[in-house]
């Protein structure tokens, strides 16, 4: 098989969070697409619980210091990079203080939803994009691995689509198990429009609910992947009656699942 450009954005990888389905996938996927013979680019967020000295964490700046508008307000982008050793992988982390720095990760000590997770998301996306722009990257594949992601594809497809880096790319989207309960803000699908996004298909997101939500990306996908057994059973079937490639779940201990995501990458160029 040929080798390609794969950027993943990932929720959430192993080590520096602990292992949940997605994390463990994210962080194996990740390995076994690099030793396969393919260029990769990994991206996740700096929550402030992942601790910086332990996992070798330090900044870029050659790539920092730009500020996102996200519903009119500043946010300066970090940028940070580290390695996991075992598996010569590099990792990039999106970092701000306002949206990162806190030490819970989605939810506050009391299990609640952050109330800006929608606006935490939109900054990631952008970040991400902007940062392989500089970095003057350009990936055949985008591989979204959780709603943190999952903005991305939306992105590709609606502001970044006349970018020569962009203007080609294939882009998957994983269903998983990582449901949030509290829909987004209500301004959500502005915030959306705020960032260029023109389509009439905002009015979807009127309830931004997780299900409205993973339909609205769905749309925006080249393929999707079953990548848990626990992903929403509604959304799965969404994704099987849209006429676009899906590949269904495969356990990670099966032997020849790497070599499945593999084709699927191939199947979409």
């Amino acid at each position: 098989m040929a080798s390609r450009k794969i950027l993943y954005v990932c929720q959430e990888i192993m080590p520096y969070l602990p292992e949940t389905e997605l994390s463990h996938l994210s962080r194996h996927l990740v390995q076994a697409m690099q030793e396969r013979g393919n260029e990769i680019r990994t991206f996740m967020p700096r929550y402030g619980c992942i601790n910086e000295r332990r996992n070798q964490l330090h900044e870029v700046i050659r790539l920092s210091g730009m500020n996102l508008i996200i519903d009119d307000n500043d946010h300066q982008l970090i940028i940070k990079v580290a390695s996991i050793p075992s598996a010569r992988i590099q990792i990039y982390f999106i970092d701000n203080d306002d949206f990162f720095a806190r030490k819970a990760i989605l939810t506050d000590a009391d299990g609640n939803e952050f109330e800006d997770n929608d606006e935490r998301a939109i900054f990631f996306a952008r970040g991400v994009l902007e940062t392989v722009k500089k970095l003057n990257w350009s990936p055949n594949v985008v591989h979204c691995m959780g709603w943190m992601s999952a903005i991305v594809p939306i992105y590709l497809k609606k502001v970044f689509n006349d970018d020569p880096l962009f203007r080609d790319v294939k882009v998957v989207v994983s269903l998983c198990g990582d449901r949030f309960e509290q829909p987004f803000d209500s301004g959500f699908a502005q915030k959306v429009a705020n960032e260029g996004v023109n389509d009439e298909k905002l009015a979807d997101l009127a309830l931004p609910s997780y299900e409205n939500f993973y339909r609205f990306v769905i749309d925006y996908a080249d393929g999707i992947v079953v990548a848990t057994e626990s992903a929403d059973p509604a959304l799965v079937e969404y994704a099987r009656q849209s006429g676009k490639p899906v590949m269904e779940f495969e356990s990670v201990e099966e032997a020849v699942m790497f070599d499945n995501y593999n084709r699927f990458y191939e199947e979409l160029q």
